[in-house]
């Protein structure tokens, strides 16, 4: 297999990927509803350059995290089915590193759309 089709092919698994975040986990989806209120607002109030750069990067940081979170709770519920007091701190941590992420979003948000009211 040719090194351009292993690209596509892996492009093609990665929006696979996406799909299925944004299809099964709740909270992907409550993060892509304030990504679409976050954009509008910001396109309401005529953000600069720079606050758009914050803001896309604060998207990026959580919908990622969250994309880990899941791909970390999907392969801990394969390896211990069973309720297991290491699988739970390890699912604990990844979703505080999605709330962590999604706090410090908010803060950014607030410091570029409050002067703006």
């Amino acid at each position: 297999m040719g090194y351009l089709k292993k690209r596509i092919i892996a492009f093609r698994v990665a929006f696979e990927g996406l799909g299925l975040l944004f299809r099964e986990a709740a909270h992907a989806r409550i993060h892509l509803l304030a990504v679409v209120l976050v954009s509008a607002t910001a396109i309401y109030l005529n953000v600069d350059k720079t606050e758009w750069i914050a803001l896309i990067l604060c998207y990026g940081a959580v919908l990622s995290l969250e994309a880990v979170n899941s791909a970390i709770e999907y392969t801990l519920d394969l390896t211990h089915p069973e309720n297991h007091p290491l699988a739970k701190k390890a699912k604990d941590i990844a979703a505080a590193a999605v709330l962590i992420a999604a706090i410090c979003s908010v803060i950014i948000a607030l410091i570029i759309f409050v002067p703006k009211f």
